[in-house]
C-alpha cells in the first residue's frame, strides 16, 4: 500500500498534479531521499530545495513537491513550507487509531521512544513515531506526514525554545494523550524564569482531542501550574512520579546491573519489571509511559517487557565497552544534550557505577544571563558523584572550572578535539566515563573515536 498518491497529495496541499505517481516515504532533506521517496523542496534562508530535485529523482525519488517548475513527476503548490503542514494535518486526519503527544525538558525523545517500543510489541507493525529529534516546526509536519494510514498508534516528540511554539505543533498533532515529562532550566536564554518554561510546555495540552488525557509530572514544583494548564482542555488529568498521591507511582526501585527493578501502582493495578535504563529520571518517566499506554488502550505487562529489552539510545544513555590498554572501560554517550537537570541525573547515574569515575562535560547552550551560575552549581554533583577527572569542554566552562578548585582534578578545554586527546591521555583499564554536553559542542566524535574500539 502506498503511503500518498500525487492525487491525494495535490488534495491535501491544494497544488496540481503533473502526473499520476505513488510515494513510499517523504522527506525534505535530499541525502535522504531513498528509492519511492516524495522529496519536499523547501525554500529557506540559507538554501532552496529546488536546486537538490535532480538530485532527489536520481537517487530515486517517484515525486516531489515543488514550488518552482522542475522536470519529473510533481506536484505544484504555492509554498512548499505550507505544503508540508498540509500534507501533515491530512495523514493526522486519516489516521483512525491514537496519538500520544510528548514534550519536556528533559527526556522527551527516550519517553517517546520507549513509547513506541511498548506499543509495537502491543501491536507489531501498526505503530509509527517521530524519528531522531525531528521536533520542530518541520520535523513535526514530517514525522505526520510519514505516518501510514494505517497506523494503530502513534507518538510524536515536540520541541521548544519560544512560547507559543507546541500551541501550534500540538493543534497539527491533536494527541488523544499529551505528556510533560519534566521542567527544567533548559533554553534560559528565551525565557525569564521555570514558570514560564511550564507555561510554554502547558501549551501541549491545547491541542488535545476532546476527551483526551494530560499526564503531568507529579514531583515538579511546577505540577498545579501544569495541571492548570490541561484543565481547560483534558477530560482527564494523570500525574507520574516517585512520590506519595502520584497517579501512576514507582514505589519500589532497585539497582540491579545496567538497569533498575521497578514496582509501580496505579489505581487498584500494579506491576513489577525490570527496567533496562539506569536512573531515577528514567524510573520516573517510565511512570509516565505506564500512564499513556494505558490511557491508549494498551497492554501493561507488554509495556513492562518492551522496558526491559530497551537499549540506551545514541547520545542519549547508550553505554558501550571499549578496549583500553590490556583490559576494559565502560562509556556512557550522553553527548546528544545537556541542560542542569539532565546533567544532575546523568551524573547521578554515573555515581553508582563501579571504577574510576571520569566525565567529560561539554558546555550547556541556550541558558542566557544564567549561564554562569548553573555551570558552576555543577560542582556539587560532580563532586557527589564520586568523579576522579573531569574535563570540561567550551568558554562558558571557566565558571565551573573555578567551582571546582581544589575539589576535583579536572582540565578545561577548548573543544571536542582537545577533549578527544586529553582522555586518551588518562583512561585506563576498569574506568567509568561520561560523555555529555550540547550537541552543538560535538563530543558525539569523541564518542565515534571510542567506538572503534567497542567490545562486541
Amino acid at each position: 500500500m502506498s503511503l500518498w498518491s500525487a492525487r491525494e497529495i495535490a488534495a491535501a496541499t491544494g497544488g496540481s498534479a503533473s502526473a499520476e505517481f505513488d510515494v513510499s516515504g517523504v522527506t525534505f532533506d535530499s541525502r535522504e531521499v531513498g528509492s519511492g521517496d516524495l522529496f519536499l523542496a523547501l525554500k529557506g534562508e540559507a538554501t532552496d530545495g529546488h536546486r537538490f530535485v535532480a538530485q532527489a529523482f536520481a537517487q530515486g525519488a517517484a515525486g516531489a513537491v515543488v514550488s518552482d517548475g522542475v522536470d519529473g513527476p510533481h506536484v505544484r503548490v504555492a509554498d512548499t513550507t505550507a505544503a508540508l503542514d498540509a500534507l501533515g494535518r491530512a495523514a493526522r486526519a486519516r489516521m483512525g487509531g491514537k496519538v500520544i503527544g510528548v514534550t519536556g525538558s528533559v527526556g522527551k525523545t527516550g519517553t517517546k521512544e520507549a513509547l513506541f517500543a511498548a506499543l509495537d510489541r502491543v501491536e507489531p507493525g501498526c505503530a509509527h513515531r517521530s524519528v531522531k529529534s525531528y521536533n520542530n516546526h518541520t520535523g513535526v509536519p514530517l514525522s505526520l506526514a510519514r505516518m501510514p494510514r494505517d497506523t494503530r498508534f502513534g507518538v510524536f516528540e515536540m520541541g521548544m525554545n519560544h512560547a507559543g511554539e507546541l500551541a501550534a505543533l500540538t493543534r497539527l498533532v491533536r494527541p488523544h494523550v499529551a505528556i510533560v515529562t519534566t521542567i527544567a532550566p533548559a533554553h534560559m536564554g528565551f525565557f525569564a524564569s521555570e514558570d514560564a518554561i511550564a507555561d510554554a510546555k502547558g501549551e501541549i495540552f491545547q491541542g488535545l482531542e476532546p476527551g483526551g488525557t494530560a499526564v503531568v509530572p507529579f514531583d515538579s514544583p511546577h505540577r498545579d501550574r501544569l495541571i492548570e494548564a490541561a484543565r481547560p482542555f483534558a477530560g482527564r488529568i494523570v500525574t507520574f512520579g516517585l512520590g506519595k498521591g502520584a497517579d501512576y507511582r514507582a514505589v519500589e526501585t532497585m539497582r540491579t546491573g545496567g538497569g533498575t527493578f521497578v514496582s509501580a501502582r496505579f489505581g487498584e493495578g500494579e506491576l513489577s519489571f525490570t527496567l533496562s535504563q539506569p536512573g531515577a529520571h528514567w524510573v520516573s518517566n517510565a511512570m509516565a509511559i505506564l500512564a499513556a499506554v494505558d490511557a491508549v488502550g494498551g497492554d501493561l505487562e507488554q509495556a513492562g517487557l518492551a522496558l526491559a529489552e530497551m537499549g540506551g539510545l545514541a547520545g542519549r544513555g547508550a553505554r558501550m565497552t571499549v578496549r583500553v590498554g590490556d583490559g576494559e572501560a565502560l562509556v556512557v554517550d550522553e553527548s546528544y544534550n545537556a541542560n542542569p537537570a539532565s546533567m544532575r541525573a546523568t551524573l547521578a547515574v554515573l555515581a553508582q557505577e563501579a571504577g574510576r569515575k571520569l566525565v567529560v562535560l561539554g558546555e550547556m547552550r541556550e541558558l542566557g544571563e544564567h549561564s554562569a551560575r548553573f555551570h558552576a552549581e555543577l560542582a556539587e554533583p560532580i563532586a557527589a558523584a564520586g568523579v576522579a577527572y573531569a574535563i570540561l569542554v567550551g568558554e562558558e566552562m571557566r565558571p565551573l572550572a573555578k567551582a571546582l578548585e581544589g575539589r576535583v582534578d579536572f582540565v578545561h578545554v577548548a573543544d571536542a578535539a582537545g577533549a578527544r586527546e586529553r582522555l586518551e591521555a588518562v583512561l585506563a583499564p576498569g574506568d567509568a566515563v561520561l560523555v555529555k554536553g550540547s550537541n552543538g559542542v560535538r563530543l558525539s566524535t569523541v564518542v565515534a573515536a571510542l567506538a572503534e574500539r567497542a567490545v562486541a
